[in-house]
């Protein structure tokens, strides 16, 4: 009977000592996750961060491309097309009516960048305008010439200012004229990608003809015809 109640007392004692390796056990567990709060690891949760292997630290992953700066040796192919549309024609000074329908005639150019800094940029250009007169004659302008300018950057928009000087061979029936030709050009255009940037460019061109007969001057035929173009433009960045 002794031996009974002495294991019946043993018994009980291992419980209460066993209950109490538990409950200690569990309270350190809850203290090390300070009695589970948020800190708790939540697989569920896993996919809504992207880990840095580096430092183990947390970052939200965000899309957004930034174009770099320019710097010296930036380079910029641009091919444009649009519409030419006759402007101002004088003769020493006076208006002048012209013969050229309005407002279409085509206008089509190849152009070549090269940044000196971060802003400042030299280049050549090649374009072909084709303007259509009341007869339904055409009239070809192929200018051909060098441009330096400016470019402001906003961000991702991008917004050039230049003026170009070149040679301008001009076509007309028989007739041939070799002349100059001086534009301003202004353009905007969005930065799409390292590689790609689309705008709009608007410019205004002077055309000269100071034609000679038997080698002297015919001032009173003298035409100073002033053209504005509008286009799109497609920039390749390299």
């Amino acid at each position: 009977m002794r031996k009974t109640l002495a294991f019946i007392f043993l018994l009980v004692l291992c419980c209460f000592i066993g209950r109490g390796v538990i409950l200690y056990a569990q309270e350190d567990a809850y203290d090390v996750y300070d009695v589970y709060d948020e800190s708790i690891p939540d697989d569920n949760d896993s996919d809504d961060y992207d880990f840095d292997d580096d430092d183990g630290q947390t970052e939200p992953y965000i899309d957004l491309y930034i174009p770099d700066k320019y710097t010296m040796g930036d380079q910029i192919l641009t091919i444009s097309l649009g519409m030419a549309f006759p402007a101002v024609f004088t003769n020493k000074g006076k208006i002048i009516t012209h013969n050229i329908t309005p407002p279409i005639g085509i206008n089509l150019s190849l152009a070549y960048n090269f940044f000196l800094g971060q802003n400042l940029f030299v280049g050549g250009e090649v374009v072909f305008m084709t303007l259509f007169t009341l007869s339904k004659n055409a009239l070809f302008i192929v200018p051909i010439g060098v441009r330096g300018g400016w470019q402001f950057v906003l961000s991702r928009f991008e917004f050039p200012l230049y003026a170009s000087i070149g040679i301008a061979p001009q076509r007309y029936l028989d007739y041939g004229y070799f002349g100059m030709y001086l534009k301003a050009t202004a353009a905007a255009f969005f930065r799409y990608n390292p590689n790609w940037s689309f705008g709009i460019t608007s410019d205004w061109g002077w055309f000269p003809q100071w034609p000679k007969e038997e080698g002297k001057r015919t001032p009173e035929k003298d035409v100073d015809a002033h053209f504005i173009g509008v286009t799109l433009s497609a920039r390749y960045h390299f």
